[in-house]
């Protein structure tokens, strides 16, 4: 018996879960969820009981996240932009057996599984002669009795971009995996948490970002503690305020690059639709701007939480409307089993209202843990359990942390983390590039952009920016090339072959 099974015998027909061409009912998604668990527990998931799923948002998605949750699996939920090439190391690299995929990633998907343990492929959406096996064949030939839920359950394998231009691994960290010592144990817990968040007022959840990013993820999981969802395709100002008036949905998850879209809707176009419904939208991936999230709040009402932090750690920090209004710009203060510190260059804490690095310490003594990569992990950590994620920030008395830069290369674009090392490993390659530094630039709707700087090779005639951002995006995931380049004459490298990207980048902001 599945989670969904006590929703589906009060309520079989209500609709639990719908994207823009499927709606299914409580009593299909417990039918459905059965035969997917079920499928595979019995199927080889090796000795690391892991599966992949790399496909755009729809519901198919949600329930192969869900199906390998309540088998007992680890699930990789795997970037839907990254070519061939990038979802074959992760797929080489997680020891995933079992691959999803969806329309818009059947074939890389199918090209990406040759060279890896994985051994199935099932998806929806493709043509009928693709080599995989059709999703919904493979559910009618599984057992409709579903899985053995007193298996242990097993966190997700995040992939985030690499500082060295490969993509890094972290299980899914404790502050964000319910625990319990079987699934059946691990669901009671889950829904018990989002029970007492939302003070047992379940109601309709929207995911309006990629369901590869653990917060879209996460919404879609709320079905387990009957929360029903709608999830949307690629973000649309618009369709969003249509979405949240049609089923009147009660919560959310979006980054600031929706919030900037939204507030750039024409008036009357905002003014059409009722948002009353709203009352949670949890934002998360960039430091949001003052005036964007002020305009948010005197819009949609103090419905917001920032939740500051990243993949590898969960949520470090928190703040509500109400305290933001009180501290404006601020992420909030450090949340258990977090503490806040603000140190300089020589790892000493500064005074209050003094800026220098941001660093966490982890009561757990946990922090940052990296999959194959203990030289990796290590190197995160300052101390055991203390870490950083990158940011120049001061403190106030009251333990509020606000943000004022960033000291790592990382660019934060849209909400998405692009590490420049992975252009620029794949510019320098280009004959008529001497050498190349990449940078986040301002963007009013993305927050970030990448910009390239480039040094050209005097031997070699000069390509037009145009082509050389075109050589980029023909070899790397769009999102991770830079959007524009400038030609410079020097980037200002040390002796030791260094180069400092906070000059290069303050002529910019």
């Amino acid at each position: 018996m599945t989670f969904a099974k006590p929703y589906a015998e009060e309520n079989p027909d209500e609709i639990a879960i719908r994207d823009g061409r499927t709606a299914l009912s409580w009593a299909e998604v417990d039918d459905q969820l059965n035969r997917c668990g079920s499928g595979l527990q019995a199927t080889d998931l090796g000795p690391e009981t892991r599966i992949a799923v790399f496909a755009e948002n729809a519901v198919e998605t949600a329930l192969a996240n869900l199906g390998g949750l309540i088998a007992g699996a680890s699930v990789v939920p795997v970037n839907f932009h990254l070519t061939a090439e990038e979802v074959n190391y992760i797929l080489c690299d997680s020891g995933a057996r079992v691959l999803f995929v969806g329309p818009e990633t059947y074939d890389r998907g199918i090209e990406a599984a040759k060279g890896s343990d994985v051994h199935t492929v099932i998806g929806w959406g493709a043509p009928a002669d693709a080599d995989l096996i059709p999703w919904e064949a493979w559910l009618s030939g599984n057992d409709a009795a579903g899985p053995d839920q007193s298996v242990p359950p097993k966190p997700n394998l995040l992939y985030t971009s690499g500082t060295t231009g490969r993509p890094k691994g972290t299980d899914l960290p404790p502050t964000m995996f319910a625990g319990g010592h079987t699934v059946d144990e691990h669901l009671a817990n889950f829904k018990q948490g989002v029970l007492e968040r939302t003070g047992g007022q379940v109601g309709t959840q929207l995911v309006v970002g990629p369901m590869y990013h653990t917060g879209p993820l996460s919404g879609t999981r709320q079905l387990i503690a009957g929360v029903n969802s709608v999830i949307l395709g690629r973000f649309n100002a618009e369709s969003t305020l249509e979405a949240i008036e049609k089923y009147k949905v009660n919560s959310t998850i979006m980054v600031p690059t929706h919030f900037v879209r939204l507030l750039a809707l024409p008036d009357d176009v905002k003014a059409k639709y009722d948002v009353s419904s709203v009352v949670s939208i949890s934002h998360t991936g960039s430091k949001c701007p003052v005036d964007v999230k002020r305009a948010m709040i005197e819009w949609f009402g103090p419905v917001f939480i920032d939740a500051y932090g990243a993949s590898e750690v969960g949520t470090t920090c928190m703040i509500t409307s109400e305290e933001w209004l009180q501290y404006p710009g601020s992420v909030g203060r450090a949340v258990p089993p977090f503490s806040a510190k603000i140190l300089d260059d020589d790892n000493h804490e500064v005074p209050p209202n003094t800026e220098g690095r941001l660093y966490f310490e982890d009561a757990t003594g946990r922090g940052v843990i990296y999959h194959n990569d203990p030289e990796k992990s290590a190197a995160a950590h300052i101390a055991p359990g203390v870490f950083t994620l990158g940011e120049i920030a001061y403190m106030n008395e009251e333990g509020y942390v606000f943000i004022t830069d960033r000291f790592s290369d990382m660019v934060v674009s849209g909400g998405v983390n692009i590490y420049p090392a992975e252009a620029e490993q794949v510019l320098i390659d280009h004959p008529a590039v001497l050498d190349v530094a990449c940078i986040g630039v301002p963007n009013k709707d993305m927050g970030e952009e990448l910009k390239a700087l480039v040094i050209p090779r005097e031997d070699a005639e000069c390509p037009s920016s145009e082509e050389l951002i075109a050589w980029c995006r023909e070899r790397l995931s769009h999102y991770k090339c830079p959007r524009t380049l400038d030609y410079v004459d020097d980037l200002g490298r040390n002796t030791m072959g260094k180069i400092n990207k906070r000059k290069l980048r303050a002529p910019y902001w």
